[in-house]
């Protein structure tokens, strides 16, 4: 009991210190990663949202390997990719209220061992490709609840700019628990093999959930009581993300993180295939490739630390038309070291999505938090699932070059619809105003 006790004291300590910091002018102080990291229990999520990551990517990475040699189907082996994409938009719209309805810490430690079970089992037992994909499916309808817990626990424990700069951090470590992943996954595939490397990745989500159990507090739901039947939850999750689509505030923000992600998503999805149509050397395949998440980090970085509040708000728009623009380039042909320059600096615009955070979080009702975060979650892998499918449509009919500018021009129109949203008279440099409410 005492050590709970001091636990909460330092805990509520650490918040009000960094809410404090940020309070005394929101608009022009900026927030260090030391002091959202002060934080014990952001650091706890961050830390276990790594290790999840680098786990997930392992598996699979992993699984498509494996998809691969038992059916020699490229096709198939694609599928393991995005097969863990798509039904977490009917998993958010369906059970999202359960992320505002049960007790962090056992949610938060069910969704790691559901994952450490899903790469166990596709790991020790052989089953039919039908069946592996299956498991991963089964997994992806569940993850917009564990991941909507975890945003909505984030925005509990931090506030002001720390909310803001904490969600800069997640991505930044998003991106680089993949590159680092998908950089070993290889060497631990060639040297445990693929049965092996599903074992190691069962481990750490394992740790994962053992770090969530024994080191977070059993904090209280937010919401209602879960002890409503099942028909209740579904309808409740159906009625909830319906209220929120219908918000027109929430739907133009998360339209606004949807929209530019995926048309970029699918231009990113052509560039092997444009390499290889510009005859550009083997080489140039994987430097081209390491652009994205590289521009990725490197925006998050300037515009995350360097920036105040309100400037990273102010470039908002030029951000997202930034996404765009470098695309265009890319129909005309340029050399392969330009080619790296303009999906380099297309790719660092990402970093938009930061001056977001406290107008979609202050846009959100108290009691959806949880179920907000997944739908905005799911909504983006959706679109990033969907975009490279549409965007490689075009490319079939005018050519990769070309339809990668579309795309840019898409993100482009996107840019010009977000700046509509303020008043003729408000300066495009202004601090991000979100529209007023309204259904």
């Amino acid at each position: 009991m005492e050590a709970a006790s001091a636990t909460a004291t330092a805990t509520a300590t650490a918040t009000a210190t960094a809410t404090a910091t940020v309070a005394t002018n929101p608009a022009t102080h900026r927030t260090t990663y030391r002091e959202v990291l002060s934080q014990p229990q952001f650091r706890l999520l961050f830390s276990t949202r790594v290790l999840g990551i680098s786990a997930e990517t392992l598996r699979i990475t992993t699984l498509s390997v494996l998809i691969f040699r038992a059916s020699h189907s490229p096709l198939l082996s694609a599928l393991a990719f995005g097969v863990g994409f798509l039904p977490q938009l009917p998993g958010s719209m369906l059970l999202g209220a359960l992320a505002d309805r049960l007790r962090p810490r056992p949610l938060l430690t069910v969704g790691f061992l559901l994952q450490c079970a899903a790469a166990a089992v596709l790991g020790l037992v052989r089953m039919p490709t039908s069946a592996s994909l299956g498991v991963v499916a089964a997994v992806a309808v569940l993850t917009p609840v564990f991941g909507g817990a975890t945003s909505r626990l984030a925005s509990d424990l931090l506030t002001g700019d720390t909310y803001v700069l904490g969600r800069s951090l997640m991505n930044m470590a998003s991106s680089g628990a993949q590159l680092v992943a998908l950089a070993v996954g290889g060497a631990v595939i060639a040297a445990l093999g693929t049965g092996q490397a599903l074992v190691v990745a069962a481990m750490l989500n394992a740790g994962c959930a053992a770090a969530i159990w024994l080191r977070l507090p059993d904090l209280p739901a937010p919401g209602s009581s879960p002890s409503s039947p099942p028909g209740a939850v579904l309808s409740a999750s159906w009625s909830g993300a319906g209220r929120l689509m219908r918000d027109r505030t929430v739907r133009r923000l998360s339209l606004a993180q949807w929209l530019p992600c995926g048309f970029v998503a699918g231009a990113e999805s052509l560039v092997v295939s444009y390499a290889g149509q510009r005859g550009f050397t083997v080489g140039t395949y994987g430097l081209l490739m390491a652009c994205g998440p590289t521009g990725m980090l490197l925006g998050d970085l300037i515009v995350g630390r360097l920036l105040r509040p309100s400037v990273r708000e102010a470039l908002v728009v030029p951000l997202v038309a930034l996404m765009g623009l470098p695309l265009l380039g890319l129909a005309a042909d340029p050399s392969a070291v330009v080619c790296a320059l303009l999906l380099l600096a297309s790719t660092t615009g990402f970093s938009y999505a930061i001056g977001l955070q406290r107008p979609f979080l202050e846009a959100l009702p108290a009691g959806n938090q949880g179920q907000a975060f997944g739908l905005l979650s799911s909504g983006l892998m959706t679109l990033q699932g969907l975009g490279p499918v549409l965007v490689g449509a075009v490319a079939s009919l005018a050519g990769t070059g070309r339809a990668m500018a579309v795309a840019g021009g898409a993100t482009v129109l996107t840019a010009g619809w977000m700046a509509s949203w303020r008043s003729p008279s408000s300066r495009l440099l202004r601090p991000f105003q979100p529209a007023r409410r309204g259904s």
